[in-house]
């Protein structure tokens, strides 16, 4: 009697997308950068330091002079606890896009690392599942890192606070998706300078430092548009202990950005380097 042995399980993209699109080996990216980063993990290290330099400055420094502001709910807290949850979101902004822009650009145009996986069975969906993959795992380490040292100086105001590491994850994963997608339409390292003009204001004016109620009635509608906004609220209220239904809202937008910039991004790796 012939033996029946069960046919391995495939995954629902593998039985839905095309082999040359995506072969399921995202993993074997994601694993090559870490092999990469053990050996240079000292850069990896001092991205933990510039957040935690900015929050200690705002601790001893600034924060003494501002004192209370008006957080979520329209509750009273210290500015030091108000821009700790911003300051949290836009490291993993920052995290995110530092890894999916200039790094994958020499990866991109010099190294020419995507055109040798291209040449194995990863597909195009691969590449850019496992690049944002690994600014999703740094990002992790990083907010870990931050709100561990929150913690120490007694600023969350909830233990929903905890939920602030899976919403810096969605923040990293979003901008880095995005950051994919810019960086295949670069053609020269000067051009860096754009994304630059763009991350500025977005750190500046997305209620980082600030409430939004500062703004003219005009600006806000501008300013929840901006990602980090969406981001900063989440964390924030997280932060506070103070849920809203707005939060959901956040929570979808960030959720619509990774999707359509994972989308994207698979596309244009397809189109510059499958031809």
């Amino acid at each position: 009697m012939a033996v029946l042995t069960e046919a391995p399980r495939r995954g629902v993209l593998l039985r839905i997308l095309p082999s040359a699109l995506y072969s399921g080996r995202s993993t074997a990216v994601l694993e090559r950068t870490f092999l990469t980063y053990s050996h240079a993990w000292m850069l990896f290290v001092s991205g933990v330091f510039e957040p935690l330099f900015y929050l200690m400055a705002f601790q001893l420094g600034f924060g003494k002079l501002v004192g209370e502001v008006v957080g979520p709910g329209g509750q009273a807290m210290s500015y030091v606890a108000f821009v700790a949850p911003g300051l949290l979101a836009a490291s993993a902004m920052n995290g995110a896009i530092l890894d999916s822009t200039y790094n994958l650009f020499f990866k991109l145009k010099y190294a020419k690392l995507y055109d040798a996986m291209l040449a194995t069975p990863i597909g195009p969906l691969d590449i850019a599942l496992g690049e944002v993959g690994w600014s999703v795992l740094r990002g992790g380490i990083y907010s870990a890192t931050f709100l561990g040292v929150m913690t120490v100086m007694g600023l969350p105001g909830s233990w929903w606070a905890l939920l602030m590491i899976p919403a810096a994850l969605l923040i990293a994963m979003a901008f880095s998706a995005i950051g994919i997608v810019l960086v295949t339409f670069l053609r020269s390292v000067s051009q860096f300078d754009y994304i630059n003009l763009v991350l500025m204001p977005l750190f500046l004016f997305s209620t980082t430092f600030y409430p939004l109620s500062v703004y003219p009635a005009g600006i806000q509608w501008i300013v929840q548009v901006f990602p980090l906004y969406h981001g900063i609220e989440l964390m924030r209220g997280l932060s506070a202990g103070v849920l809203s239904w707005g939060m959901a809202g956040n929570v979808a937008y960030l959720v619509a950005l990774a999707a359509v910039g994972i989308y994207a991004s698979s596309k244009r790796f397809g189109k510059l380097l499958l031809r």
